[in-house]
């Protein structure tokens, strides 16, 4: 089941000027954390609000990201993200510098390579044009926000 990101929108707050900046509030928009598969068998994702409605020029993008134990999932970000590991574990590799079957290898050499073992709490940065390596061994969930539009990912 494919889910749709809520769009932030200028009626959120018709009390304020549009040209003033507002807060925007979406009361228990998210009630279920199971994002849709995105690759592979185990990588899910979702978007969950976007702001291109109130911003189309330069929209952020937040959701979730869960991986299960399976095939690496290896990405290439074309915007900025940010993510912060909420549940279980993950292994991420900075693997631009490698060629593209390197990438996919079953093994990296990892002297070649920046690479984290992430737990809850840890933050992220990623920034556009980066080649990130994502793998677990017991499954992990994660926040992301993304300068991007929905479904851009």
């Amino acid at each position: 089941m494919a889910t749709t990101a809520t769009t932030l929108s200028e009626t959120t707050n018709s009390a304020t000027a549009k040209d003033v900046p507002s807060m925007t509030y979406l009361p228990q928009m998210q009630q279920t954390y199971t994002p849709p598969l995105i690759a592979n068998e185990n990588a899910f994702l979702g978007d969950v609000a976007t702001s291109k409605a109130r911003d189309p020029d330069s929209p952020i993008t937040a959701g979730f990201f869960r991986l299960q134990p399976g095939t690496p999932l290896v990405y290439t970000y074309t915007y900025h993200e940010m993510k912060i590991i909420l549940e279980g574990d993950y292994t991420i590799t900075d693997v631009t510098t490698l060629s593209e079957s390197d990438r996919s290898a079953k093994t990296l050499d990892t002297s070649k390579v920046k690479q984290v073992k992430a737990k809850p709490g840890d933050v992220f940065y990623f920034p556009k044009g980066v080649t990130i390596r994502f793998e677990t061994d017991a499954g992990g969930f994660a926040f992301y926000t993304g300068r991007r539009a929905e479904g851009e990912a």
